[in-house]
């Protein structure tokens, strides 16, 4: 007999495709859809009665495939994992990746523990990334067959136990043929667009959401260059994010990027272009997928962002929860609190947090 898989589908194509792909591979299959954040920046695991059209869409692709359909609020979850931490990272003066912890806690946490709880043997998402077992019995995360696509940077924290459990039916398939398959099967959001930068700031203004969320004051202060020489003024440090050029509100002659934070003393550091290049980073909160540790120096690539090209390093691991990583060649504003993931070719070795 089949497991039993339980398929998180947020509305869009590709869930709905991927509950099409687990239901024809002969599963036992239902969906689900979390509920996370309302209209109202209102968060709570009891439901608010706010009609979604996400879970409307979920529930038609649903029915449309003969499968049940479940909605799990984890509202309060949600807050204190992805969103308080978020808020938290900001606030120290960090870049956090908010869909990195969302993994980690949510859809392959309390989303995976619920469908468990519920009879399920398995999950899988809509994630363009690969699941392989070796010969050896260890679970690896691959790239998927659509580079262009692929999610596996953001799931460089799941276990052992957590991919065991795990299904990731789009890996060998390209975008645009989920797309040609959704249209295929009638699915009414064959073509919906795709959601873009982080679901519960769809704005951008990152700076707006922490102030209406917090109760805190993020007064202006001192932009200074790498010297401390006092540039101008800022509009509080929560602004502003390593690498940034455009938004300042400052007139210096030439081109200017931020280099770094300091919330102590409520300052902005600009420099050069050229200043924003290191070769050298420590990482922490580390996790490896394709190996238990690394106590040897390793040379790998490494991807320092989502969107950053994979460069050449090599990674050593100091202690159980520490590695650094030393690039063969300078790297462009490496920002703390981002993910650093490593790859061996297409296969996820493991990741950690920028320090």
């Amino acid at each position: 007999m089949k497991d039993k898989v339980m398929v998180a589908m947020s509305g869009g194509v590709d869930s709905a495709a991927a509950a099409l792909l687990i239901k024809e591979a002969g599963y036992d299959a239902a969906g689900i859809t979390m509920k996370l954040w309302s209209e109202t920046e209102t968060v709570t695991d009891v439901d608010s009665g706010i009609i979604s059209t996400d879970i409307a869409d979920a529930k038609r692709i649903a029915d449309s495939l003969g499968m049940p359909h479940y909605v799990l609020s984890l509202g309060d979850t949600f807050r204190a994992c992805v969103i308080d931490r978020f808020i938290a990272d900001y606030k120290r003066g960090a870049t956090p990746n908010p869909c990195v912890e969302c993994n980690r806690y949510i859809k392959f946490g309390k989303l995976l523990e619920a469908s468990v709880g519920m009879g399920y043997d398995r999950i899988a998402t809509g994630h363009y990334a690969r699941i392989e077992c070796l010969p050896s019995g260890r679970f690896v995360i691959k790239k998927a067959l659509d580079e262009s696509k692929d999610q596996s940077y953001v799931l460089w924290s799941l276990s052992q136990e957590t991919l065991a459990r795990t299904l990731l039916p789009l890996g060998n398939h390209t975008k645009a043929e989920i797309r040609e398959l959704a249209a295929a099967h009638g699915f009414a959001n064959a073509h919906k667009s795709d959601s873009q930068d982080i679901c519960f700031i769809p704005d951008g203004d990152y700076a707006g959401f922490i102030c209406r969320n917090t109760s805190e004051n993020f007064p202006a202060g001192d932009f200074v260059d790498t010297e401390g020489k006092i540039l101008g003024r800022h509009n509080g440090i929560i602004r502003y994010t390593v690498g940034q050029r455009k938004g300042l509100g400052i007139a210096l002659g030439r081109p200017m990027f931020v280099k770094e934070k300091d919330t102590e003393k409520n300052t902005v550091t600009l420099c050069d272009n050229d200043e924003l290049f290191s070769q050298r980073l420590t990482a922490s909160r580390i996790n490896f997928v394709a190996c238990e540790d690394m106590r040897t120096p390793t040379r790998l690539e490494a991807k320092i962002r989502y969107k950053h090209s994979a460069a050449p390093a090599v990674v050593t691991q100091t202690d159980d929860d520490k590695f650094t990583l030393e690039f063969d060649t300078p790297q462009r504003a490496i920002a703390r609190g981002q993910s650093v993931v490593l790859y061996d070719g297409d296969t996820l070795v493991g990741g950690g947090i920028i320090d």
